[in-house]
């Protein structure tokens, strides 16, 4: 948190309510935060407590996000991370957290001049803070002289998480492309707002470094956006003589790219142990500088002299340097001294290129996390994230590519597999890792990220034709935002939106239906109108089906020429509703419509034949329906007749009645 001095309006200001604790006065107040000291009345201690400002959160979503980021930083428990007691609201409903109030003052306030020990006492105290912290996939964001505290047995302690971003959580606790932290400690990615991981707080930490050294921050602006335009662009300065054995470890520290630098904590405490080891070698690099800007001042034949001149040089240098340590002759009887390390000796760690093990271990754990098919969980554990500390230590590495494609394909074949399985959460999970993973190593359009993103569309079309088959138009709306979602082409996305919205919702049309079906409740299209004479004269003459006996009014003519389908006593055209079929002739007309078309129909249940009227001419019918009524051999009829006004009543299912006609529900 960047601090302002305290004016008099400050002090005079309102201070705010927050139950359970008294406030006392205000310590400092920053752009996104203030700082009180209060006191927590049932165990009186006192606390520091940081209350956000209205415009810092200014939503209920945004102040949501931050509360559970800080309950994450609360569990941090570690002896050089300061501790967060609680989290809540002022009464005005503003976020806060407190933390022990530490009074010994914060780093800047300190002066390390000509205590190198000091300095790398400080570092390695915070590197431990830092590795703890990103193991847990917290990164800090804010890594600077403020934001180091001493407690009271004068140890540092790292503060002020409350920025923090916990890798995979998703979006920032600021809006997206909103640079977070101090723009003189910060990386350049970060200053870009783009997403950052702990190598961000490694570069901040060599700021930090270069500012104990020297008493002054490696750059200097008037402001603060100049002053990232500096971090992003201007080279690395030069430290005076007398700490030039610090320059390689601060090249590394504040590379430009995210990749040139330092990849872990192990790897700059690492160069901390050289630094502590090659202390007194600043005058054997300041000769080496020496005999490089001869050579370069010399041209032509004088080069080869130039050449040779400073391979003398540095030769006399390192006799002067290792002449203390060199075997001496001694009187025979003499007792042999313990050997000590010259610093001839200790330099040449320093020229040895970088051990192998790091990689190594990194594609082992990429490989093993591949196995136990922790492909993104848990954070800071997984095979994206192995292989990618793997990429960032050795990027031409065949081992590495091949480890590389393994992971890439491994999060397709996930991301396909939640497609299938209707599990959208995770198929966005992985397809987001996936094309994080390409952009993180460059490999965004290799050969394993393109069958990526061809298995996955192939998996959405499936799921899609899966959708029409079932004429179910949610689902597929679903689909066509699934693919816009994980990045599929636009051309495919529109594609799947056009489909989706083809088919039809509920009260339309179901495309190409012999029973001219309407999407009705659920999965379901209920024919609009009753089976026609038509309809069923074609399903008796290939199936061969008998007439069912038709119920009629009481005549001497019913012996002689009885009721039928056919003949129901009064004239029916092709296009009428049939009717004398009995319910079991209707399951069965359902049956063969089913095998003639490929479709699943049935009788619908009452409630279901309730949700459109039947359209049946100019003689109201009734309709089967597939409720039974005391028993199955009678089944209930819905609707008023012609015959019968009641607009529900239970017949015999083994025989025809005039007045009752049957429809057909689709089963999508």
């Amino acid at each position: 948190m960047t601090t302002t001095p305290l004016g008099h309006n400050d002090a005079q200001a309102p201070l705010p309510e927050i139950r359970g604790f008294k406030l006392i006065r205000l310590i400092n107040r920053g752009g996104m935060s203030s700082v009180y000291l209060g006191e927590q009345v049932t165990l009186g201690r006192q606390v520091a407590i940081k209350v956000m400002e209205p415009h810092a959160l200014a939503d209920e979503t945004s102040r949501r996000r931050f509360e559970n980021e800080v309950r994450t930083i609360a569990r941090l428990e570690h002896p050089h991370v300061v501790r967060i007691h609680d989290v809540g609201r002022t009464a005005t409903g503003l976020p806060y957290y407190t933390m022990p109030h530490l009074a010994r003052g914060h780093l800047g306030r300190r002066s390390f001049a000509g205590n190198e020990a000091g300095v790398i006492a400080t570092l390695r105290a915070l590197l431990s803070a830092l590795d703890y912290a990103h193991s847990r996939g917290v990164v800090h964001r804010d890594v600077k002289a403020e934001n180091v505290l001493f407690d009271e047995a004068d140890r540092p302690l790292l503060a002020d998480f409350g920025i923090a971003l916990r890798r995979g959580f998703g979006a920032r606790v600021t809006s997206a492309g909103l640079a977070v932290g101090s723009t003189a400690y910060m990386a350049p990615e970060q200053a870009r707002g783009e997403d950052v991981d702990g190598r961000a707080d490694l570069y901040s930490l060599g700021v930090l470094a270069w500012e104990m050294l020297t008493g002054l921050l490696p750059y200097r602006a008037a402001d603060a956006l100049s002053m990232a335009v500096m971090h992003a662009q201007d080279p690395i300065p030069k430290l005076p003589t007398a700490l030039r054995h610090w320059q390689r470890f601060m090249n590394r520290a504040l590379a430009k790219a995210p990749t040139d630098r330092f990849a872990n904590v192990a790897e700059m405490s690492g160069a901390l142990d050289d630094i502590e080891r090659h202390r007194g070698w600043p005058l054997l690099a300041s000769l080496g500088d020496r005999a490089a800007r001869l050579g370069r001042s010399l041209r032509g034949r004088r080069a080869a002299l130039a050449g040779f001149a400073a391979v003398v040089l540095i030769g006399t240098a390192y006799a002067m340097l290792a002449g203390a340590d060199r075997p001496q002759l001694r009187t025979p009887g003499t007792p042999v001294e313990p050997a000590t390390l010259s610093q001839a000796d200790a330099v040449a760690p320093m020229l040895r290129p970088l051990p192998e093990a790091p990689l190594q271990a990194a594609l082992e754990d990429a490989r093993r996390q591949l196995g136990e098919r922790k492909l993104l969980r848990p954070v800071g554990e997984n095979a994206r994230a192995s292989v990618v500390t793997a990429w960032r230590l050795d990027p031409s590495s065949v081992q590495v590519r091949e480890v590389l494609d393994a992971v890439t394909s491994a999060l397709g074949d996930a991301a396909a597999a939640a497609v299938r399985t209707g599990n959208d959460a995770q198929a966005r999970d992985y397809m987001t890792g996936a094309r994080q993973l390409g952009e993180q190593t460059g490999t965004a359009t290799s050969k394993a990220q393109l069958a990526v993103m061809d298995q996955t569309a192939k998996a959405i079309d499936a799921r899609m034709r899966a959708a029409e088959a079932r004429l179910d138009q949610a689902a597929a709306r679903a689909t066509a935002d699934l693919a816009r979602d994980v990045g599929l082409p636009a051309a495919r996305i529109s594609s799947l939106v056009a489909r989706a919205k083809a088919l039809p919702g509920k009260g339309q049309k179901v495309p190409g239906d012999p029973a001219g079906s309407v999407v009705g409740k659920g999965r379901t299209a209920l024919a609009r109108t009753p089976v026609t004479v038509g309809d069923y004269q074609s399903f008796a003459r290939e199936t061969g089906r008998k007439e069912a006996l038709c119920r009629e009014r009481a005549s001497l003519l019913r012996v002689v020429k009885p009721r039928t389908w056919r003949e129901p006593g009064f004239s029916q055209g092709d296009r009428d509703p049939v009717v004398c079929v009995s319910l079991t002739d209707a399951e069965a007309y359902a049956r063969w419509r089913s095998e003639q078309s490929g479709h699943r129909y049935r009788l619908p249940t009452a409630d279901e034949a309730r949700a459109l009227e039947a359209r049946t001419g100019d003689r109201p019918i009734a309709l089967w329906s597939a409720d039974c009524g005391s028993s199955c051999s009678r089944r209930v009829v819905s609707g008023a007749s012609w015959r019968n006004k009641q607009d529900s009543r239970t017949l015999g299912a083994e025989r025809g009645y005039d007045d009752v006609g049957f429809r057909l529900l689709r089963e999508l």
